[in-house]
């Protein structure tokens, strides 16, 4: 069956609530309306996976009288909006907030990437695709998809039958992306053939637009100084603080590692979820 997190967890509004608090961080009525959205999502999801919250601790619901494929199936969130509107963040939260074992969040790009590496290796077996879907529905129940964009024709052409499989097995998904359904691969070749895919997304997800007309990045940018002479300890004590200012979200932050990209070591001296400081 499932597994559980048991440890105490802030919700998405409780995390959001404490963001508020902070000097550098405003009120923006559209997030505000997301993150009611995603309270809603997670207040479900924990549920239906028989967590209870009471005093911060969950206990796993048992009955016998009910079974995972009889569950109602739970639409999940599609945000879209601008650049710099904040939807990397609220997906961030909501992800750090489920006290669930069974959840990815990934780039979408990658997650694809994976796909077809599946795909391939499985070159000869009957349905492949039904046993990709099958693999990834029993590793995460929720998957979060950031910068959702299509512009592949190959990726293109499996996102239909893919979403169809991922939705029949009750997976949940969290999606962020610059565009709204029914223009993504807009213009693509064979874009017919990619049109249930966007049925199939907007059915099970309920699409919000996250735009206040606000860039947040780039107003963090114009706070910023972005550069820095010469290197000594001032310098190195302003980059930390332009560090903790683009991660507002200071869990899991990783010291002096490397991360593989397109199958090279590359060494870090600090990374977020979504900022990574290397040398240059």
């Amino acid at each position: 069956m499932f597994k559980y997190t048991h440890i105490t967890l802030p919700s998405p509004k409780q995390r959001y609530l404490s963001d508020l608090e902070r000097e550098e961080f405003n009120y923006d009525s559209s997030q505000a309306v997301a993150v009611d959205l995603l309270q809603s999502l997670y207040e479900r999801l924990v549920q239906q996976e028989g967590v209870s919250c009471k005093k911060g601790l969950f206990t796993k619901f048992k009955s016998k009288f009910i079974s995972f494929d009889k569950i109602e199936p739970i639409k999940g969130l599609y945000f879209w909006g601008g650049v710099g509107r904040g939807k990397t963040y609220l997906m961030d939260s909501f992800f750090e907030s489920l006290p669930l074992d069974k959840k990815i969040r990934l780039h979408f790009h990658r997650f694809m990437r994976r796909v077809h590496k599946d795909l391939k290796r499985l070159q000869g077996e009957k349905n492949p695709l039904t046993i990709v879907a099958a693999n990834i529905a029993n590793e995460a129940h929720v998957i979060c998809f950031d910068e959702f964009f299509v512009s592949d024709i190959a990726d293109a052409m499996l996102l239909g039958k893919l979403f169809e499989l991922l939705f029949s097995l009750n997976v949940v998904l969290v999606a962020t992306s610059n565009v709204e359904p029914d223009n993504l691969y807009l213009n693509g070749l064979q874009r017919k053939q990619f049109l249930p895919a966007i049925k199939s997304l907007k059915k099970n997800t309920k699409v919000y637009n996250v735009d206040s007309g606000i860039d947040y990045r780039l107003r963090s940018l114009q706070k910023a100084e972005l550069y820095h002479y010469p290197l000594d300890a001032s310098a190195n004590s302003s980059l930390i603080e332009a560090f903790n200012l683009f991660c507002p979200l200071q869990e899991n932050i990783l010291f002096d590692l490397s991360i593989e990209i397109e199958g090279r070591n590359v060494k870090f001296l600090r990374q977020g979820k979504d900022v990574i400081w290397f040398h240059f």
